[in-house]
């Protein structure tokens, strides 16, 4: 039976490289996968399932996996719904997960979350990254020594990590401001924006894409303030309401992260609905509701059971092709 090391060596690249073309991860040159994908198929080759299952309970894996974790975030209880769904199918390959939680501005705290996963002897790390040096070093410390990180949600890029699970977020903020300029056709559009958190790099991608977009397409659409929430619903109805009272010009808001319940109920509370145009993120049950109701005009939608789910298939392969 052919194995990844069979078709690395017929191709002449590494079994990375053909384990990101047969499970459609990361980039590969385009000629190079055809390669890959001609050879894989010559060999008739099809992944060792029994095999590394086997292996794999052999070697009592556990995985750590660090979530960001708000008082009121209906987002990340979405993307716990993937977890929960692959630590039951991983009990098959005889493999656990530790899940943590940090908030989202706090650094200290996901490095000692780091440490104490660490000292559980984990096989590999799933993260919701704080974009701070102490996190930054932290993970290029750990993937240096060929330690398996995979973000999710947000990202690192040059952490060293072995993959990335989620949006291209500077690409949904550039979105965003289209979306933005339907809405308001040739007429001044005053935006306010209520940010998560700039310590996360998904967060502040976001208003990147917007801002850019907006100075380079949209010269009538103005950004009139910016406030943050912490990804929570009870101080996101109040900076939002403070935003509004002190710009009563803005006629539209561009919600980046979660609080969504809480920024549409201030607009609410001051008598706005159905006068604000929102743009906001995610399609949970609570923004679903606010949609059908005329709150919310637009939603970008990011899969967060899949953020949950896809990042945990990546490590128990990359470990089933390392044990």
């Amino acid at each position: 039976m052919a194995t990844i090391k069979d078709i690395a060596g017929l191709a002449g690249v590494s079994r990375g490289t053909v384990d990101r073309v047969l499970n459609n991860r990361g980039s590969v040159k385009p000629e190079t996968a055809k390669k890959i994908e001609d050879i894989a198929k010559a060999l008739n080759y099809t992944p060792n399932l029994a095999g590394k299952t086997l292996a794999a309970k052999k070697k009592h894996l556990k995985f750590g996996f660090i979530l960001f974790k708000g008082t009121n975030n209906s987002f990340f209880n979405e993307v716990m719904l993937g977890i929960e769904d692959r630590i039951k199918s991983l009990k098959e390959f005889g493999a656990t997960v530790e899940v943590r939680f940090s908030t989202i501005d706090d650094p200290e705290t996901q490095v000692k979350l780091i440490d104490e996963l660490l000292a559980e002897n984990i096989n590999g790390l799933v993260i919701t990254p704080i974009s701070h040096p102490l996190v930054i070093e932290k993970l290029k410390k750990l993937t240096s020594s060929g330690f398996p990180v995979v973000t999710t949600n947000s990202d690192i890029p040059n952490c060293g990590r072995l993959a990335y699970v989620g949006s291209n977020y500077y690409k949904s903020g550039e979105t965003a401001a289209g979306l933005m300029n339907l809405m308001g056709g040739n007429s001044a559009v005053n935006v306010g924006i209520i940010l998560g958190s700039p310590l996360v790099l998904c967060h502040s991608e976001r208003v990147a894409g917007f801002t850019n977009q907006v100075k380079k397409e949209y010269p009538h659409i103005k950004i009139i303030d910016t406030a943050i929430n912490n990804d929570d619903d009870i101080e996101s109805f109040s900076v939002t309401k403070q935003m509004l009272l002190n710009n009563p010009n803005i006629n539209a808001l561009y919600l980046v992260a979660a609080g969504v319940m809480g920024a549409c109920r201030a607009v609410e509370d001051l008598g706005l609905k159905g006068k604000i145009k929102i743009v906001s993120y995610d399609a949970i049950p609570e923004t679903i509701k606010l949609i059908e109701e005329g709150a919310i005009l637009a939603t970008i939608a990011q899969e967060p059971f899949t953020q949950g789910a896809k990042p945990l298939d990546i490590l128990l392969e990359y470990t089933g092709q390392n044990l």
